[in-house]
């Protein structure tokens, strides 16, 4: 007899696709026509970057914003801006992208990892106030799938130690930590807009800050290390060219106008999933902190007990799902694990004082890391934006899996 499950040949749960992504309309199309028209496909002498810029700056609630190439290069311009370099320590957190930490390395500076939080995948506060030395200067915050991190502890934090505080929000556009928007409660932050993104022009930064002195380091920086009201050709501080084009600002403005659209169609989809995850023995979703007043949902996070599937792995249980036809998204492996780390290639990007000491944390133990990296499962921002049947699916093709799982085993 043939099972029910469709990854060994029996019928899918969804037959159809979820929402395509990115989302564009007429309006795209014609901001894009319309730059092309101009003739001024330069951010410099251009206009729709800047509009970019305000707005976006606008939204989050901040005084500036400074749109990049991408999101690793936002936080290697936050980060220069900050005076970080070389004999300096960030703490960063163990369960990130890469960027996080190799946005650090570019300046030279050592980035210190630490454990997250089991309930949120959030950087500890208690780890990191553990991990503060003297050569500390800055704490990295990722805001993870769109939950933000603890900003009231962190920030009480990095005051009384003097510290920097970096948002890195790629994954939490619209995000609101005590109903401010993330980005700009620290000192400085920083935005993606690759192409998974809640908000894409398929590559795409942008730095935010509320701080009138960053702002200006940071423009500089961006531009080639050049000052705003002096000759084109001056060049103040190191710099280097990580302009947006005249043609992503164009698109990013559009995206922007239908974020908080989408936004709570994911918010009210999530909250119906996380409700229904809750019920089912062995799915334990990302918690929701009650300061969090929105969570932007770059993705739905749960873990997995893989004791309550008959003891078939993440992964086997990941292949299920998809095979049922809902998607999902790889998680971060941790820091730690990375060849760069483990083969100590990190090293060379330090000073040789600081690359010739022993680097105890990488020694030490991750567990809510691990966990979250290899114990969790991702479904994509894009499926938040289906319909409530489609939340439905989703929920009857894991208790499917869970009925079926020992044919799995």
């Amino acid at each position: 007899m043939m099972s029910k499950l469709a990854l060994l040949g029996g019928e899918k749960v969804k037959n159809t696709p979820f929402p395509e992504w990115p989302v564009y309309d007429e309006q795209e199309r014609q901001a894009l026509n319309e730059v092309l028209e101009s003739r001024v496909w330069w951010r410099t002498p251009g206009t729709q970057t800047l509009a970019f810029e305000q707005e976006f700056a606008a939204y989050h609630q901040s005084r500036h914003g400074i749109a990049v190439t991408n999101g690793t290069a936002a936080l290697e311009v936050a980060l220069m801006a900050l005076g970080i370099g070389p004999g300096d320590e960030v703490i960063v957190p163990d369960f990130t992208f890469v960027a996080t930490a190799s946005a650090v390395l570019f300046c030279g500076a050592l980035p210190v990892l630490v454990d997250v939080r089991p309930d949120t995948f959030c950087i500890s506060p208690k780890l990191v106030e553990a991990a503060i030395t003297p050569r500390t200067r800055a704490v990295i915050a990722v805001h993870m799938g769109g939950h933000p991190a603890d900003m009231d502890r962190l920030l009480h934090l990095t005051r009384i130690h003097n510290l920097a505080l970096v948002e890195d929000s790629s994954h939490a556009h619209g995000s609101e930590w005590r109903g401010q928007k993330v980005g700009a409660i620290g000192d400085i932050g920083t935005f993606s807009f690759q192409a998974s993104k809640l908000m894409t022009a398929g590559e795409g930064g942008m730095v935010v800050t509320n701080r009138d002195d960053l702002e200006l380091r940071a423009r500089s920086v961006h531009d080639c290390g050049r000052m705003p009201g002096e000759w084109f050709y001056s060049h103040f501080q190191y710099g280097s060219n990580y302009r947006l084009s005249e043609w992503q600002g164009a698109v990013l403005r559009q995206q922007l106008r239908r974020l908080d659209e989408q936004a709570a169609v994911r918010t009210r989809n999530a909250a119906t999933l996380n409700q229904a995850l809750s019920q089912i023995e062995g799915i334990l979703p990302q918690a929701l902190d009650p300061r969090c007043t929105r969570n932007g949902q770059y993705a739905l996070i749960f873990s997995y007990d893989r004791r309550a599937f008959a003891n078939i792995t993440t992964e086997r249980f990941i292949q299920a799902l998809n095979a049922e036809g809902v998607p999902t998204q790889a998680s971060y492996p941790p820091l730690h694990e990375l060849a760069v780390f483990k083969n100590g290639e990190y090293r060379r990007r330090l000073s040789p004082e600081a690359a010739a000491q022993d680097h105890a944390f990488l020694k030490g133990a991750f567990p809510n890391s691990v966990k979250a990296a290899w114990e969790t499962v991702w479904l994509p921002q894009p499926v938040l934006l289906g319909s409530e049947e489609e939340m439905g699916q989703i929920i009857s093709a894991i208790k499917k899996i869970q009925y079926y799982a020992r044919e799995l085993a």
